[in-house]
Parts: C-alpha cells; structure tokens; sequence
C-alpha cells in the first residue's frame, strides 16, 4: 500500500516483483491505507490476508507460524507480540508506553492480547469484512477493540523482529501518539459500548452531587446553611449534568442498535459484491 509516498516507493515494489499494489497519489493515513488494503485483497480472492510493515521490522519466515491459527480453525485474527522488553531498538519510556497502552486496549476489550501496536497480524476472510476501521490516524487499537465486540477469535504468537535499518514514524512527538491514541480508544470504546460508558459517567456525577447536596443538608438542619448555598449550587449542577449523561447515554445505545444493524447490512452487501466479482 503505497500512501502517497514521494520516493518512488511504488515503482521500486514493481520492480521487486509486486503484483498487487494500491497506491493513493495523496497521503490519506496509515488506517486509510489498512482499509483499502483489506479491501483490495479481498477483491484480489484472498482468504487469509497478513498485514506487515513497510520498515522491515518484522520477518517473513514467521508468516507460516502466524496463519497457522486460522488455518487450523482455531482464530479469527492472529496478532505477532514483538516481546517488547527485548527488541533492544525500543527505548525505555517507549517500552513503558507499549506495555501501558497493550494494558489499556485489554481493559477496554476484554482481550487477552500481549502486543496491541504490533503491525505484524492475519486475518481470515470474514475478519477482513467485519472490520470497519473509523479512525484516520492508526488501525491497530481499534481492530482489536472491534474484534473483541464483533466477538471474532484473536490469538496471539510470539515473533522475532529485525533491526530497523533508519527510523520510521508513524507520529511527530510521543505527547502527539498518546494524545490521538486516547481519543482513537475512547471514541471506538463509546461506539460500541456507550450505555455502559455514558452510565457510568452519569452515576458518578449525579453521586457526586447527591454527597454534595447531604453536605449542604446536614449543615442547613444544624443551622449553619446560610454560607454553604455553593455546595447546593454545586449540588444542583452536577445532579442535573449527571442526569442529562444519563440521557445521552440512552440514546447513544439506540444509535448503536442502528450502527449494528448498518453494519449487518454492509457486511452482506459486501459479501454479494465479492461474490458477483468472482463469477465474472
């Protein structure tokens, strides 16, 4: 998948032997890239589909080791864990970072993965289709958080890496990775899950206010109410914000019963399209 590169990168991947390259003549975006290139490959007829880096980080030899979950039945997708206390290119603040954001995407998805930036994955054919990455940034984090709520198998295989031979970024500074990384979490955590996200947010505000409120209540019947009116204010404030997240978060449930359904539906246009495409 050539992203609007300006080195020529395509024509260099032809003459190494590539049949199949998608190439955008702007930059769209590393999960854009993702998308097309899932797309394109099932177009191709691919039933198993292994997504690498460009920057030679991960090693070819190992691609048997992860299809062969999915050939075996046993995974929808198979994520290569890199062992990041070992790949010595890795910096200390950036080990600490993996480990922290692996650690959150398994909270957040239930998953038991060990390696959640790892661009070193396989896919089977129905994975490839029910995936629908919205994020513009990175697809990494967000497939594993809709794989987990699309209840597709996710196994996880130990991989070796080379040594990257010059630097290659995804992102500008680190405070930039974490900061678009939190909204990509949070916003595909409320996609799928926003009753519980939104309740919860509710319940604690409106608690908040309700503790608040008995403070200005035992401090009005001992008399001493007339220099706590803030906390009622206060009170008042967070128990009606509480109860408006609340709200939202009872329609934001009935908007992802409709997304659900979208989805159900793309997924079957999807499949006819594939299917109309391989008879011709």
């Amino acid at each position: 998948i050539d992203d609007g590169s300006t080195d020529s990168t395509s024509d260099v991947a032809r003459e190494c032997g590539v049949h199949h390259i998608v190439r955008f003549t702007k930059r769209k975006g590393l999960a854009r890239a993702f998308g097309a290139g899932l797309d394109a490959a099932l177009k191709a007829g691919a039933d198993i589909i292994v997504n690498t880096d460009a920057d030679n980080q991960y090693k070819g030899k190992d691609i048997p080791r992860l299809v062969k979950p999915i050939v075996e039945g046993r995974a929808d997708i198979v994520i290569g864990n890199r062992d990041i206390e070992n790949v010595k290119q890795f910096s200390w603040l950036k080990k600490r970072l993996q480990r922290l954001g692996t650690w959150v995407v398994r909270q957040l998805s239930g998953s038991n993965i060990e390696d959640a930036t790892t661009g070193f994955r396989a896919y089977n054919r129905e994975a490839a289709l029910r995936l629908n990455i919205i994020s513009d940034y990175t697809y990494t984090l967000e497939s594993i958080i809709q794989a987990e709520n699309k209840n597709l198998a996710i196994h996880n295989i130990t991989i070796s890496t080379n040594k990257v031979g010059r630097k290659s970024r995804l992102f500008k500074s680190i405070p930039e990775y974490i900061k678009r990384s939190v909204i990509t979490m949070v916003r595909v955590y409320a996609m799928f899950n926003p009753f519980r996200l939104f309740t919860n947010l509710g319940v604690f505000l409106s608690g908040l206010g309700f503790l608040i409120g008995c403070r200005f209540l035992y401090f009005w019947l001992m008399g001493q109410g007339d220099g706590k009116i803030q906390s009622l204010i206060l009170a008042a404030v967070l128990l009606i914000i509480g109860f408006q997240v609340l709200i939202i978060g009872v329609v934001a449930d009935l908007i992802s019963a409709n997304r659900r359904l979208i989805e159900e539906t793309l997924l079957k246009v999807r499949k006819l399209e594939l299917q109309k495409n391989e008879r011709v």
